[in-house]
């Protein structure tokens, strides 16, 4: 699909600012849209929006198809009639720049617990208006509840036995719960059922606020960029509602081949995800049906799909259960073409991104060519070797998205105080002229938006000119990562975006 030349911002909600310890759905996002909007900026990235499981990664969810509890406003909520403000008069002082993510996610459970309960209940005052407005938004539940049950009832159940006990993985619960024997599974949920409908509510409650920010962006000329990960978590419904997708042991249905790559520019060691890799053999035989659920359901909830390590859709790299590290692991061969041609069938030509970093084949280059993906360029990887650098700017091609980093990256900021002697040079040897005495950021900036790249993205840490503590995820380590948020709605000031709002006109984003 042919992209328009635009750029945007790369900024996960829970980075957002809120009183409530994580960035959420409610007003400092929609105030972000306007930011982006003066600004001149027409793109927001987001990473995955699935609840979050070991080390709070958006990359290890209980779901798929799922929204994070977590990102819900309870201020939205109290705008229905479900919450009150002083509903949070008790609340912890947390941290403004980072998520404590083991004190903010108990506590905003009790007040999404609360809510449910006044939703079960009804009102409590006699506001006529009030009592109608919780009236249509049971009937929207409702409706809710019917039509996404092919994912949603899986999911709220798989929670509910989750949360019996959270350090015990579903392929160690009682064996006919393992194996989802009906008779089994229909007891669960009668024994269950409260919490089952409180997780009910909490996906509807966020797809809810999800769509309306959504809807705001894109009447202001502003589309979202999803991620789609390419692998889930063996410890999610996904994995215990269809094992037979993925690499298992038929007897115990523990991974029996971890995904993960081989040592490369992040690791000398590799990274070893964990995750299962997949039984394409199957997933072929039923036409790829659940990878198509997949893109289906997340085009609905976002205008661009990010494919992340799309390298994986033509060869992925295993590595068998019991090694501690990536090293021993080797490359297997994957369906990529037979998968997409498929998705193109049924869903025609999606506008989908091609996260194409890491060993990168000829192979993986045609399989993103032949379908017109953009790949993706990367700044902070372009003054490490010579002229022919694959991230130096004079070699892009037009479909490419070109960033100055990613969440996998430090900030620019912290790039350049950790530079090499080396790709210091080369770096003002190629900017000679370009941008003299320009703040590092600014320098990087200026050269993603001059970039023939169809799109330009860059992650809001380098407008704000961050360092290193600024930092999102630091691949390789388990803990630690994903807490990073602005503080103050102020930062996001007119000065700025009249100053980016220059940059992106000059170089006709």
């Amino acid at each position: 699909m042919a992209f328009q030349r635009a750029s945007g911002i790369l900024l996960h909600p829970t980075s957002l600012p809120s009183k409530f310890g994580i960035g959420d759905l409610g007003e400092a996002a929609y105030q972000f849209i306007e930011f982006l909007s003066r600004s001149g900026q027409k793109l927001w990235q987001v990473l995955p929006l699935g609840p979050t499981g070991y080390g709070n990664s958006p990359y290890m969810s209980y779901s798929a198809i799922a929204g994070n509890p977590y990102l819900i406003s309870p201020e939205l909520l109290a705008k229905q009639h479900l919450l009150k403000e002083e509903d949070w008069e008790d609340m912890p002082e947390f941290a403004q720049d980072r998520v404590d993510f083991d004190a903010v996610m108990p506590y905003k459970r009790k007040l999404l617990e609360l809510a449910f309960e006044r939703f079960q209940q009804g009102y409590v005052d006699q506001d006529l208006q009030h009592h109608h407005d919780l009236y249509l938004i049971q009937e929207q539940f409702k409706k809710f509840c019917y039509e996404e049950s092919d994912w949603l009832e899986d999911y709220v159940l798989f929670m509910s036995l989750h949360e019996q006990d959270p350090e015990i993985t579903w392929n160690n619960w009682e064996p006919a719960i393992a194996k989802r024997e009906p008779q089994a599974m229909q007891q669960k949920r009668e024994e269950l059922q409260d919490q089952i409908q409180f997780h009910r509510f909490v996906q509807f409650i966020f797809f809810d606020q999800w769509l309306k920010l959504k809807q705001y962006a894109n009447m202001r000329n502003i589309q979202i960029i999803g991620d789609i990960p390419i692998y889930v978590s063996h410890n999610s419904a996904d994995v215990w509602a269809n094992p037979e997708n993925f690499a298992l042991d038929p007897d115990t249905y523990e991974v029996s081949q971890m995904a993960g790559v081989p040592p490369d520019y992040f690791s000398a060691t590799g990274q070893l995800w964990g995750n299962p890799v997949y039984n394409w053999d199957y997933l072929q035989e039923t036409h790829f049906a659940w990878w198509i659920d997949r893109f289906r359901f997340l085009n609905r909830y976002v205008d661009i799909i990010r494919i992340d390590h799309f390298r994986g859709f033509e060869a992925f790299w295993q590595v068998p259960a019991g090694e501690e590290t990536a090293i021993k692991g080797e490359w297997e061969t994957a369906p990529g073409t037979e998968l997409f041609t498929k998705l193109n069938e049924v869903m025609g030509e999606l506008p989908i991104l091609a996260e194409d970093l890491g060993v990168i084949t000829p192979e993986v280059d045609k399989l993103r060519d032949d379908f017109g993906f953009p790949g993706m360029r990367v700044l902070m990887f372009a003054f490490g070797g010579g002229s022919d650098n694959f991230h130096l700017p004079h070699n892009y091609v037009r479909n490419s998205a070109v960033y100055t980093g990613t969440h996998d990256n430090d900030t620019a900021v912290g790039w350049w105080q950790r530079a090499s002697k080396y790709e210091k040079d080369l770096f003002y040897r190629y900017i000679v002229g370009f941008a003299a005495g320009e703040p590092i950021n600014w320098v990087l900036i200026k050269m993603a938006m001059a970039a023939v790249s169809v799109i330009a993205i860059v992650p809001l840490q380098d407008v704000l000119g961050l360092d290193n503590s600024a930092r999102m995820n630091t691949p390789g380590t388990a803990t630690g990562n994903w807490g990073w948020r602005y503080s103050d709605p102020d930062l996001l000031s007119q000065e700025l975006s009249e100053r980016l709002l220059e940059v992106t006109q000059l170089y006709s984003r």
